[in-house]
């Protein structure tokens, strides 16, 4: 199981180097205001994943400029464990004024982005 996992992991990753969608083009002054918000906000996802694929796809049409966070690695599995209270991805960390949400399900993750950065 682990190497049909692996492969298609491999197939999806080279499929979406091969069909990468453009990124959104805003002139200049608008596109530093949304990184300034984005500073807050950091994606948690294994490179091979499906519905991470599905979220960072999204980022991208968007034009936006999100950390992405390996879960699969020790800090970052532990942090999003015990921090976001489950070890599932994508999520979505969201800091605002103080508060931290943790955003899960790829669907809710791209409609909170499109509502938020539309």
């Amino acid at each position: 199981m682990f190497i049909v996992r692996w492969i298609l992991g491999r197939i999806i990753l080279l499929l979406n180097f091969i069909f990468t969608p453009k990124k959104r083009q805003r002139p200049q002054d608008e596109q530093q205001k949304i990184d300034v918000q984005t500073q807050t906000l950091t994606l948690y996802q294994y490179p091979a994943c499906p519905f991470c694929v599905k979220v960072r796809r999204a980022i991208r049409r968007q034009g936006l400029n999100i950390k992405t966070l390996d879960a699969k690695k020790s800090p970052h599995k532990d942090e999003l464990t015990v921090q976001g209270g489950k070890q599932q991805v994508p999520c979505l960390r969201i800091e605002d004024n103080g508060q931290v949400q943790w955003l899960y399900e790829s669907k809710e993750i791209i409609s909170y982005l499109d509502q938020r950065f539309a």
